[in-house]
C-alpha cells in the first residue's frame, strides 16, 4: 500500500482470476526485455543470464497434468520482487527445451495458477491488479485469518483449474539468496485440501509438491557501485562517509566493518527513537550483541503499532506483521462504510483521521518487514559480494520507507545471473492417510510436510550442509 494514507478509502473488491493464453503469449514474448531492463522504479531487473537445474523433472510432471493424472503444486522460493519474471523463462523457455529434448510434446502455452498478496495492486497501481488476473493470478489478504474467499478460488484452481498452481511458501520476499524466510503452512495445507476435495469426489488423480529454488548473483562483483550507495546512505543517516581507497585491494575488508559501523549506527538511532517517541519503553540493551539488540527493537517497533490497534504481542514476527496489516486496512479500507460518498462532512473528516493514525502506525510495521531475516552472522559467516549487496539493499530500502519515498527506485548495482533448480517431486497423496485420522495428526502431517519442503529448499541453497 501507499507510505501513508490521506483519506479513508473504500472497502477492497476481490479480483478474480481471469486467465488469458493471449497475455500469457504476450508476456513470453517480452521476457528478454522484462528480464534485462527496469520496467518500473521499484524493480531492478538486469537479469542477463539464467541457468536451469534439472527442469527435465518438471516435463513429465507437467505431462501427467495435462493428461489430467495428476495435481501440480509449484512451491517457489521468494526472493526478490523479479522471482515472477524467472518463473515466467521456466515455463517458456527452459522445460520447452527439455521436453524436445526427451521427445515429449507439452501443449502451450505452459503456465500455472498463483497466489499473490492482495497489497500489490495498492502500491504497484490498478493496472497490476487487472495484469496478475489476467496472467491466472488469485489474490489472498496474509493478514485476514483465514481469507476464505482467496482460499476457496485457490483450492478450486488446485483441483479443477486448466493450470497447475504456484504459491511461494514464504509468503514475502525476504531480500536474502542464501538465506530462507520464516515458512507458512499453507503450501501444505493446500495439497492436503486438494487430496480432500478429490477423493471426495471419488478422483484418482495425485497430488504433487515441487520445490524450486531460485538464487541471484551478480555477473561481475561491481565494488565501485556498492561504494557509491554506501557512501550515500552513510551521509543520510548523519556518518561522515569512508569511501574506497585506491590502496584498498581486498574491497571486502574494507565493506565487513564499515557495514557494520552503519548497521550500528542505525541501531542506535532507532533506539534512541522507539525510546524517546514510542508508547512502549525498549528494554535495556546492555550486553546484547547486534542480533540480540535488533530482535528486540523489531519487538518494539511492532508493540508501537499493537499497543494502537490493541493486538497482543504474540506469535512469530510474520504473524504479527499480519495482524497488523489486516488491523490497520480494516481501519483504512471500510467495509462498514461501504458509500463514502453519503457520509456527513464531519463523519467524513472523522474516517479520515481513523485511515490517517492507521496508516501512520503501520510505517513501524513496514520497517520490521525490511529486516524480517536479517542479523548479524550472514556476512560474517560468508562476506561475498553478494551478501553486502543484499543487506546494504535492505537498509537502502528501510531509509527510504523512513524518508516517507513514493514507489522508491531501488538502487541497481550491476546485472546478475539466476539460478533455478528444480527439486523432487513430494506425493502429498502418499501422506493422507496421516493426515485424515484426526485433527491433531492433521496438524502435525501439515507441519511435517512444511518441513520437510523448507528442508528440500534449504538444500537447494547449500547441498552440503542443508542451510
Amino acid at each position: 500500500m501507499p507510505q501513508f494514507v490521506q483519506q479513508v478509502q473504500p472497502p477492497l473488491e476481490y479480483i478474480p482470476s481471469a486467465y488469458s493464453p493471449l497475455l500469457i503469449r504476450l508476456a513470453h514474448a517480452a521476457l528478454p526485455l522484462l528480464l534485462r531492463f527496469r520496467t518500473r522504479p521499484w524493480l531492478t531487473a538486469g537479469i542477463t543470464q539464467i541457468q536451469v537445474d534439472q527442469a527435465k523433472t518438471l516435463v513429465p510432471l507437467l505431462q501427467q497434468f495435462q493428461a489430467g493424472q495428476m495435481r501440480l503444486l509449484l512451491a517457489f522460493r521468494h526472493v526478490e520482487v523479479e522471482d515472477p519474471l524467472l518463473g515466467l523463462y521456466l515455463l517458456s523457455r527452459a522445460v520447452p527445451r527439455a521436453a524436445r529434448q526427451q521427445g515429449i510434446r507439452l501443449q502451450r502455452p505452459l503456465h500455472t495458477h498463483f497466489l499473490y498478496e492482495r497489497g500489490m495492486p495498492l502500491w504497484a497501481g490498478d493496472w497490476m491488479g487487472w495484469f496478475l488476473s489476467h496472467i491466472g493470478g488469485t489474490p489472498v489478504r496474509r493478514g485476514r485469518r483465514p481469507d476464505w474467499k482467496g482460499l476457496k478460488e485457490a483450492r478450486q484452481l488446485l483441483v479443477n483449474g486448466e493450470l497447475p498452481m504456484t504459491v511461494a511458501p514464504e509468503g514475502a520476499t525476504n531480500g536474502h539468496s542464501e538465506r530462507l524466510g520464516p515458512f507458512e503452512p499453507g503450501v501444505a495445507q493446500m495439497g492436503f485440501w486438494a487430496v480432500e476435495d478429490l477423493a471426495a469426489a471419488a478422483r484418482p488423480e495425485a497430488v504433487v509438491i515441487l520445490p524450486i529454488g531460485i538464487r541471484y548473483s551478480y555477473v561481475k562483483p561491481n565494488w565501485r557501485r556498492l561504494d557509491q550507495l554506501m557512501t550515500r546512505l552513510e551521509a543520510d543517516s548523519g556518518l561522515s562517509p569512508q569511501p574506497i581507497q585506491p590502496g584498498d585491494v581486498l574491497p571486502e575488508k574494507v565493506f565487513s566493518p564499515r557495514l557494520m559501523r552503519l548497521g550500528e549506527h542505525l541501531l542506535g538511532r532507532m533506539e534512541q527513537f522507539y525510546g524517546r517517541y514510542s508508547a512502549t519503553k525498549p528494554a535495556t540493551t546492555a550486553e546484547l550483541d547486534f542480533t540480540e539488540r535488533l530482535q528486540l527493537l523489531l519487538d518494539n517497533a511492532l508493540q508501537t503499532a499493537e499497543s494502537y490497534f490493541h493486538l497482543p504481542p504474540t506469535g512469530t514476527i510474520v504473524d504479527r506483521c499480519r495482524r497488523l496489516e489486516e488491523a490497520g486496512w480494516t481501519d483504512i479500507y471500510r467495509e462498514d462504510l461501504p458509500n463514502l460518498e453519503q457520509l456527513s462532512p464531519l463523519d467524513r473528516g472523522l474516517a479520515d483521521w481513523v485511515a490517517q493514525e492507521a496508516s501512520l502506525r503501520l510505517l513501524h510495521m513496514r520497517l520490521v518487514e525490511c529486516f524480517v531475516a536479517v542479523d548479524g552472522t550472514y556476512i560474517p559467516a560468508k562476506p561475498t559480494f553478494e551478501r553486502f549487496a543484499e543487506t546494504t539493499l535492505l537498509i537502502s530500502d528501510m531509509l527510504a520507507r523512513i524518508r516517507g519515498d513514493k514507489l522508491p527506485r531501488r538502487p541497481r548495482l550491476g546485472n546478475r545471473r539466476a539460478q533455478i533448480t528444480v527439486g523432487e517431486p513430494i506425493s502429498v497423496t502418499e501422506r493422507w492417510p496421516a493426515y485424515r485420522t484426526n485433527r491433531r495428526s492433521a496438524r502435525a502431517a501439515v507441519q511435517t510436510l512444511t518441513q520437510d519442503l523448507q528442508t528440500a529448499l534449504e538444500q537447494m541453497i547449500d547441498p552440503a550442509s542443508g542451510g
